[in-house]
């Protein structure tokens, strides 16, 4: 016997679609929405403003799995990480950062990554597999049901395990669930995407109706040193990614935001500050410094304070917009890079393949 359909895995107006074949009218998928991510519930008899002859053919007809929280551990600093299984036991993490005034919910696109970057932990897991949009979205619903949240305002930054522009129809199907104003009403203007390039991809979200902020990992101002770095740039390389960003659609008041971890005598230097300001020149961009957070088997070091100040007013100087990223949940190995489910990991042969094919 075949699972049922996943209830989640669909957008507000393909789900009326699909209800319309039970002989339900299309304010009842806005209501079906409403209980599932306004009020976090996923289960049909609690839908009590359906009918009851609605709710038993809805249960008889979908699912709608929501991810166990394994472990939930928090931070000194009120930063929360969430463990959370999915519906095939596999895991991923997810953080909620309590920024002020912004609350922030950092969300996993994929069980692993192909991407490898080599000062992140998430990538010596390999790609394990993409998730669903559901699933997507679904991180996003259980932090804000679990922390009292469902109603506020926060942001969603898409900086968790995975690259999301490696699994871009799912991520873009996401975000479009995350926005529906029956569900969640997360505007995509509230939305960070973050990626390391994978051009196809990133052309293709030049396009999009609903865009949402772009982040772009840098993390070097020479092409080998960034082959090195972040493997995909020997695919996709640094000045062709430069160019990109040069022609990325840009509303009036909007940045690119460039990440770059600094890694003590790689690429801290003056040298490399001056030619970061040289690379950006031109573009509408500001630049977020990550100090390394330090992680068991990362083979690099995190700058002084002394170089970190020293990099950062080399940008400021030369008129780049520029801050030092505060970490938060270090204690709990909940920081930039440090996510990765212990025991999970890939061949290489299939880590390198999911890096070489169609992105």
């Amino acid at each position: 016997m075949s699972a049922p359909p996943i209830l989640t895995e669909l957008e507000p107006d393909a789900l009326a679609e699909t209800l319309a074949g039970l002989g339900a009218k299309p304010f009842h998928a806005r209501q079906i929405y409403r209980w599932i991510y306004r009020r976090g519930v996923a289960d049909f008899a609690r839908m009590t403003d359906l009918s009851r002859d609605l709710r038993a053919k809805l249960e008889r007809t979908f699912a709608i799995p929501t991810p166990a929280v394994t472990t939930r551990s928090e931070s000194a600093d009120g930063t929360v990480k969430f463990l959370l299984r999915l519906g095939d036991g596999r895991e991923v993490e997810s953080v909620f950062i309590p920024d002020t005034p912004a609350m922030t919910f950092c969300v996993s696109t994929q069980v692993g990554c192909a991407m490898r970057c080599g000062f992140c932990l998430t990538g010596r897991m390999g790609l394990l597999r993409n998730l669903t949009a559901g699933e997507i979205a679904a991180q996003v619903r259980v932090m804000a049901h679990d922390l009292d949240l469902a109603g506020r305002r926060f942001n969603i930054v898409l900086m968790g395990m995975g690259e999301p522009l490696h699994n871009y129809d799912e991520t873009m199907k996401a975000l479009r669930i995350l926005a529906a104003e029956c569900g969640l009403a997360v505007s995509p203007r509230r939305v960070t995407l973050s990626t390391v390039g994978v051009l196809p991809a990133l052309e293709r979200l030049a396009q999009e109706p609903l865009m949402p902020n772009l982040a772009v990992s840098l993390h070097a101002t020479t092409e080998e040193l960034r082959d090195r770095l972040v493997p995909v740039s020997r695919k996709y390389g640094l000045a062709d990614l430069i160019a990109a960003c040069r022609r990325f659609p840009l509303a009036r008041r909007d940045r690119i935001t460039f990440e770059y971890v600094l890694l003590r005598d790689v690429n801290d230097g003056v040298a490399d500050a001056r030619r970061l300001a040289n690379l950006l020149r031109g573009i509408r961009s500001k630049v977020n410094v990550i100090p390394l957070n330090e992680a068991p088997g990362i083979p690099y070091r995190r700058p002084s304070d002394a170089r970190i100040d020293r990099f950062a007013q080399t940008l400021a100087d030369r008129h780049v917009t520029v801050s030092v990223r505060k970490s938060r949940g270090r204690d709990i190995r909940a920081a930039c890079g440090q996510l990765i489910v212990e025991g999970a990991r890939q061949a290489p042969g299939q880590r390198a393949a999911a890096l070489l094919g169609s992105s």
